[in-house]
Order: C-alpha cells, then sequence, then structure tokens
C-alpha cells in the first residue's frame, strides 16, 4: 500500500521570528512510518518540524505551517490508499502576521486568533477508495470528542489518546470504530504501539475501506 503519514506540528507565525506551535515531538508519526516501511509499504511521510531522523526508506516531505500540510495532503492523498493522521497541527494563527521583527514597546501586544484549516476534514471529504486513520489527543470529554472528530473527518478509526503523550516515549491508545465500538487499546514504548497499530491496519482496513 502506499500510505500517507502526517507527523509533528505545525507552526504559525506572528512575525519573522515568532510562532504559535505545541510540544509535539513527532515520535508517534515517526514510529509509524518506521513500521509501515519496514513491512513493505510505501511511505509518504508530510512531516512538520521535529529533532528526529525520517525513517529509512520513506518518501519525506518537510513542511512548517498548517497551510504547506494542507497543500502537500490534498496534493498527495489521491494517489494513496490511506492516511493516518499523528500531526499536532496548531489549530489557531494569528489574523495579520507583522513583516520583519516585533519590537518591545512596554505595552500589553493583543493578538487576533483564527482558525486554520481542518486538514484531516478535507482530505476526508474528497476520499474515495482510501481509508482514515486518526488521532484524537483529548483531556475533555474524551470519547465523545474523538467520535465527533471521527465523524465529521470521515474516519475509518480514530486513535484516542491523552494529553501524557505529548513528548513522551510512551503512549497509551484506545482506537474507536464509526460504530464507538473499541476495537483495541494498546500502551507501551510508542514505536511497540506503533507496530500493534499497523498490524491492526493491515489486518482490517484494506478490505473494509474498499
Amino acid at each position: 500500500m502506499r500510505i500517507l503519514i502526517t507527523a509533528g506540528p505545525t507552526r504559525e507565525y506572528i512575525d519573522d521570528v515568532r510562532f504559535l506551535s505545541n510540544a509535539s515531538s513527532g515520535r508517534m508519526g515517526y514510529a509509524l512510518a518506521s513500521s509501515a516501511a519496514e513491512r513493505g509499504h510505501h511511505v509518504v511521510l508530510v512531516t512538520g518540524p521535529v529533532d528526529l531522523r525520517p525513517p529509512a526508506g520513506c518518501e519525506v516531505h518537510q513542511i512548517e505551517t498548517t497551510d504547506q500540510l494542507r497543500q502537500a495532503c490534498l496534493q498527495l492523498f489521491p494517489a494513496c490508499d490511506g492516511v493516518i493522521a499523528t500531526a499536532a497541527v496548531c489549530d489557531y494563527r494569528p489574523r495579520q502576521r507583522t513583516s520583519g521583527k516585533m519590537t518591545k514597546t512596554g505595552q500589553p501586544v493583543v493578538l487576533e486568533l483564527v482558525e486554520t484549516s481542518d486538514v484531516l476534514a478535507e482530505l476526508g471529504s474528497q476520499k474515495t477508495h482510501q481509508w482514515i486513520v486518526g488521532f484524537a489527543l483529548e483531556s475533555q470529554d474524551p470519547r465523545n470528542n474523538a467520535m465527533r472528530k471521527l465523524r465529521m473527518k470521515r474516519c475509518d478509526f480514530i486513535v484516542l489518546n491523552d494529553t501524557s503523550a505529548i513528548s513522551s516515549a510512551t503512549n497509551s491508545v484506545e482506537v474507536l470504530n464509526p460504530d464507538a465500538e473499541t476495537i483495541a487499546q494498546f500502551q507501551g514504548l510508542k514505536e511497540e504501539v506503533a507496530d500493534q497499530l499497523m498490524t491492526l491496519i493491515d489486518n482490517t482496513l484494506p478490505s473494509s475501506a474498499k
């Protein structure tokens, strides 16, 4: 299979040197990319800025902003069999970006933030034969929020985890299907969880999504 995997954070710039982002390490996405490549899949890795070396054998596309992520995914997705979306997208961006570097004035600075694009929802609206696996990192009402995301983004599975996964070597996940059933639970090192998730995908999605 040809699998699109998104990983790492995105950045939204306030000026030319300052940006909004999050603490995603990209480790979960890179572990999935490594596991998929080792199984013989063609992995298309779209990655935000992380301190990780891309796994061997992957087709790598470097991005920084959410709009760059969107553009890359919209271009690459039609030729893929499925997508695993682990990227920690920055949900907000400044309405206006200041050119150059803002100078301190001693006065408060007010930023007006607007939502960034929902990349996975856009992919979901365009999917034909492809399958979609989304990730939901939730801290409040986790199952309901995860199921809302699954339906809105037309996911075949949603992988639910919590904020303890951020920048951690380990993860604990619950995999939900469109019927809100828990079909799997995995925990351990992110590399171990990734391998278990890839086994689930290999055994389930190629036939069920078509």
